[in-house]
């Protein structure tokens, strides 16, 4: 029995161990669901909300991008949400309509730190549904232009366009200055938010009678498809979608093409893979509208209680702190996502980086969606109907009628529902 302090020493530590235990388990499991990416990088900011909150757990878990709303509709089919959990903008009518969402008009009431005004109009519309608060911001996303600013120099061009006309003038004048072999802009066929943000600077709603029908025939929505339609038949763009070219980074910056429609991301993404004689050279721009600087497409995630959760003032309390402006600068640093409050834009790091600056001017201008749970579905045709467009199989008035017609099937369900009363009249 020589071994015995041994086997006392771990004795012990087993039951010290068994202890720690019992005590973490005594605190109150918040379970945190969130998609992609930045459900891996919020981990490294919850230790701080811990140590806040030393009778609270956090339990986050990365939802793969792909698969996420598939995720969350079984898991509410089986009663398993989460408490909490970061979704897609274009995805909060969807969980409200199912009545899976907590109103939080009530708590915001209660947290004057967090209030509607500090946000981006656009950005926080997007969780306003029926009047109600449903959703709070994560961070925004919004589509401008990156450009070539040596590239326009050459070509004449002295300033970014702020209005189409301007940048009709610039991409005419880099088509003449880089010829047949290169292009003035690349807007990618294989995605809707090119054509899409073109479209919502339109004056009239994309749907009509409350989400009822499409309403791409509108005149301002066909002069976004003109417009759409006119950038490809001059060949100022390829007809070409992203994975019909290598590398879009080496592309930009060997010059074929100057302006390139894409979202924040890719920022940090130039920085990275621009060799150091470019870094100069390209810049970011709002994005021109019909008269002026135009609106674009509030997307990105935004955070949502669920009914079911018996832990919501506890999931409040992390939405909170997560919302805070030196976190979501925080956040910012660790992601390259944008914050959706004005205030965290006043962080020196934010403050001070010249690409990010025409990101922050966008971001007044951006409009959510329809808030209709069958938007992404109508997105994806719009993506579709205008390939076509790009291609010349259609014509402007055939592009807006095949538009209005897909739509209006997609809508067909809604329709009934409205029209039978079985969902309210100013549900999503």
């Amino acid at each position: 029995m020589r071994d015995w302090p041994c086997r006392l020493l771990v004795l012990l530590a087993a039951v010290l161990l068994a202890a720690c235990a019992r005590q973490a388990d005594d605190r109150e499991v918040v379970r945190f669901w969130a998609m992609g990416f930045e459900g891996e990088v919020v981990t490294q900011l919850i230790p701080e909300f811990e140590r806040r909150h030393p009778d609270i757990r956090v339990v986050v878990q990365q939802m793969p991008l792909i698969s996420s709303h598939e995720k969350l509709l079984t898991a509410f089919a089986g009663d398993s949400l989460p408490d909490v959990c970061a979704i897609g903008n274009t995805w909060v009518s969807e969980f409200a309509l199912l009545d899976a969402l907590v109103p939080l008009d009530a708590r915001l009431t209660q947290t004057p730190a967090l209030q509607a005004h500090d946000y981006f109009t656009g950005a926080w519309d997007t969780g306003v549904i029926g009047g109600q608060v449903y959703a709070v911001p994560w961070y925004v996303e919004t589509r401008l232009p990156f450009y070539r600013r040596d590239l326009l120099a050459q070509a004449g061009i002295e300033r970014p366009p702020v209005n189409w006309e301007e940048w009709k003038v610039a991409m005419a004048a880099i088509k003449r200055e880089v010829g047949p072999d290169r292009y003035a802009a690349l807007l990618p066929l294989n995605e809707a938010e090119p054509l899409l943000n073109l479209g919502i600077q339109a004056p009239e709603p994309l749907l009509r009678d409350a989400g009822r029908y499409g309403n791409f025939r509108s005149p301002g929505f066909k002069r976004s498809l003109a417009f759409y339609r006119e950038i490809f038949d001059r060949k100022w763009a390829p007809l070409a979608s992203n994975t019909q070219i290598a590398n879009v980074w080496n592309e930009f910056g060997r010059g074929y093409f100057s302006f390139y429609l894409n979202g924040p991301w890719n920022i940090a993404e130039f920085r990275k893979r621009l060799p150091p004689a470019l870094q100069s050279s390209w810049m970011t721009m709002p994005l021109p509208g019909e008269h002026g600087p135009g609106a674009s497409v509030a997307g990105g995630a935004s955070f949502v209680l669920f009914r079911s959760s018996q832990r919501q003032d506890a999931a409040w309390k992390l939405i909170a702190y997560l919302s805070e402006p030196q976190v979501q600068a925080r956040f910012h640093g660790l992601t390259g996502n944008l914050p959706p409050r004005r205030s965290t834009w006043n962080v020196p790091a934010l403050a001070g980086d010249e690409y990010a600056r025409a990101f922050r001017d966008q971001l007044e201008r951006a409009r959510p969606v329809p808030k209709v749970p069958e938007w992404e579905r109508i997105a994806n045709e719009i993506k579709l109907v205008g390939e076509q467009l790009a291609n010349g199989h259609l014509t402007v008035d055939e592009a807006a009628a095949e538009l209005d017609r897909r739509a209006d099937k997609i809508l067909e369900k809604r329709r009934w529902m409205l029209d039978h009363h079985t969902i309210p009249a100013g549900a999503p």
